[in-house]
């Protein structure tokens, strides 16, 4: 019986490292909690042997808030359909020195799904120069899914662009239809 109990732990041990990096294979985008921080962060991530491999901190990269090497996270996966959670977990966070085995593994992984590179070709040497890459690796079973209202006011970003509709636009845009049924 203590046999099929240690199997049945091992089992399920298995199933949850399966879920997990199934989530993170799948969505482009996780969200990060580091040690010390008020809220998560979006991030853009590749799955790579075992771990979810981020690159930020520098010029024209998303920043890297709260995390440093040695610290530990919390990341949350959303689903790719409706954008719910799929699963979070703790996580170890370590930084990979430039131009180690590890570094240049994940780079390779990471230069593949960077979008909208500015300089593409020369785009390791600059991560090399001005950024951090960092591994977080799970450390432990899945986190139980919040309860409660988990609003929260956005962050404050330049980036808002929503302003009131000009008062005549009402009139233009039925002009439009007139004009299309005749």
């Amino acid at each position: 019986m203590g046999r099929v109990d240690r199997l049945g732990g091992m089992t399920s041990e298995l199933l949850e490292r399966a879920l997990i990096e199934e989530a993170a294979k799948k969505s482009g985008l996780v969200w990060v909690r580091g040690s010390g921080a008020d809220a998560a962060r979006p991030l853009w991530h590749v799955w790579h042997e075992g771990a979810v491999w981020v690159v930020g901190d520098g010029p024209g990269e998303q920043p890297l808030t709260g995390l440093a090497d040695g610290s530990t996270a919390e990341v949350t996966v959303r689903g790719k359909d409706k954008g719910g959670r799929l699963v979070s977990w703790p996580a170890s966070v370590s930084e990979a020195a430039p131009g180690s085995g590890a570094w240049e593994a994940a780079v390779a992984e990471l230069r593949g799904k960077r979008l909208n590179a500015p300089d593409a070709e020369r785009m390791p040497e600059r991560w090399a120069r001005e950024c951090r890459v960092l591994r977080l690796a799970p450390a432990g079973s899945p986190l139980p899914a919040p309860t409660g209202d988990l609003a929260a006011r956005p962050l404050p970003t330049p980036a808002t662009t929503r302003r009131p509709a000009p008062a005549a636009l009402p009139r233009l845009l039925a002009g439009r239809k007139r004009r299309k049924k005749g």
